[in-house]
């Protein structure tokens, strides 16, 4: 995958910078120091040199991601169907979704390759990142910063990095592996998205996107002294790394304009959050409606969403039965029938709010499309099995986005097919150029775009 070189970004959510260290040249400007790609005339040597393509321009049609991950997962014998293809028998839960059969594919077969070590994978959801339990590991760049890089500008809001139930762990990942961390009060990102600020609150803004583009300004003057006394593979380089400078200064230039335009209205009052976490399903829902009207208004093309399941307590408002013990307790359920049902009803309104999501979408026309059309929808869990730590045939379901769906695309349950295949599907539906994520081999097979 193409791979830029490393900034200090002024402007949320991708603030990229690379690790210092104490052979490295440092350029100063007002009162910062930002640190240069590596040079042939710094050791030690560095594998791999950096590379910078521009954001390309957007598809011609609005297109959306939408990705949600459950760390707990879910009961795989009620959620993979059976049968393969078209003909597939809808599973126990699955028939919460039939009204959009065919607008949604699900996958069996499918994990991270070298993801494993159970619930810490769950950070590697949309990163692919291996051995996430081990002592040295280092995530990488998720998919929705992939797309914040390089058409976030499109939009007022690059990405929105959501979660339930938790205010530290993240699907969203810069370029270095930072966990970018979450917002969990889906009233806080509505006033973000929808309440205009006073005059004064937006001059403020606008003053520090200009002292973020004079800074950049001052590094660069800078780094041209430097060039001169370089080889010509280090002024390759430095060429490189300008042309991300100057990438920046557009994306800062860009949310300048943002702030002096006004924000979208909607008739929608500012959502209530629960005090409680055992609120669990309500909050899913409230951040599920607010992905909608961020995407009907086209603030961001990008949301990701952490289900913190595993820091979920008793969750409240279930009615098919009373449960008794946190999801965690619940997920290790060593077959026990009184936990094994408290499972099925939680993982029942799980699919009863996935499809009230796939409804609202496609209620909503843009052009002559649905709103589903437009948004891919990726449901899933790092976990294929919580009550083992299993993080292979990872339970997928797709949605929308385009693509020809009404299947269940079955893969070998013992040799998984690549997950991340699907992220570079994904990418190029997205209009971005990439033909490699992570550990992908090709783009995902028996997907095909309508």
């Amino acid at each position: 995958m193409k791979t830029r070189a490393p900034l200090a970004s002024a402007t949320a959510p991708f603030v990229t910078t690379r690790q210092p260290l104490s052979r490295r040249r440092f350029l100063q400007g007002a009162g910062i120091a930002l640190a240069l790609p590596f040079l042939d005339s710094m050791l030690p040597r560095l594998a791999r040199g950096a590379t910078s393509s521009s954001p390309l321009a957007p598809a011609a049609v609005p297109r959306r991601m939408f990705a949600v991950c459950n760390n707990l997962g879910v009961l795989s014998q009620q959620f993979f169907p059976t049968g393969t293809g078209r003909d597939y028998a809808p599973s126990d839960y699955l028939q919460h979704l039939q009204d959009y059969r065919n607008d949604f594919s699900v996958f069996s077969g499918v994990s991270h390759p070298s993801v494993d070590s159970g619930h810490p994978a769950d950070v590697c959801f949309l990163t692919a990142a291996p051995h996430p339990g081990s002592g040295s590991f280092h995530n990488t760049i998720s998919l929705d910063q992939v797309i914040a890089e390089r058409i976030g500008i499109m939009t007022r809001f690059p990405s929105l990095t959501l979660s339930v139930n938790t205010r530290s762990r993240s699907l969203s990942c810069t370029g270095t592996g930072v966990a970018i961390p979450p917002e969990d009060k889906a009233a806080e990102v509505f006033k973000q998205l929808f309440l205009q600020g006073t005059q004064a609150e937006v001059d403020t803004q606008v003053q520090k996107l200009d002292t973020g583009r004079s800074i950049l300004d001052t590094v660069a003057a800078q780094a041209r002294t430097l060039e001169r006394t370089l080889g010509p593979g280090d002024r390759e380089r430095l060429d490189q790394y300008f042309t991300s400078v100057r990438d920046l200064e557009h994306r800062l230039q860009v949310s300048k304009g943002w702030e002096t335009k006004p924000k979208p209205v909607v008739d929608v009052p500012v959502p209530v959050d629960p005090a409680n976490p055992s609120a669990y399903m309500a909050k899913v829902k409230l951040m599920y409606d607010l992905a909608r009207l961020a995407f009907q208004t086209d603030s961001t093309r990008s949301i990701t969403l952490m289900l913190d399941s595993a820091s979920t307590p008793a969750v409240d408002g279930i009615t098919e039965v009373a449960i008794t013990e946190g999801y965690h307790n619940l997920s290790h359920h060593g077959k026990s029938p009184e936990k094994l049902a408290q499972l099925r009803a939680l993982d029942h309104a799980h699919m009863r709010h996935l499809s009230d999501l796939f409804g609202s979408l496609k209620g909503i026309r843009e052009g002559g499309d649905t709103l589903l059309d437009r948004t891919m929808v990726l449901y899933g869990s790092n976990l294929g099995d919580a009550n083992a730590h299993v993080c292979t045939n990872m339970p997928i379901l797709f949605a929308g986005g385009g693509f020809r769906h009404g299947q269940h695309l079955a893969f070998d349950r013992e040799r998984n097919y690549p997950l991340p295949n699907l992220f570079v599907s994904m990418l190029q539906r997205m209009g971005i150029e990439e033909d490699r994520f992570a550990s992908s081999t090709g783009t995902m097979r028996g997907l095909v775009a309508v």
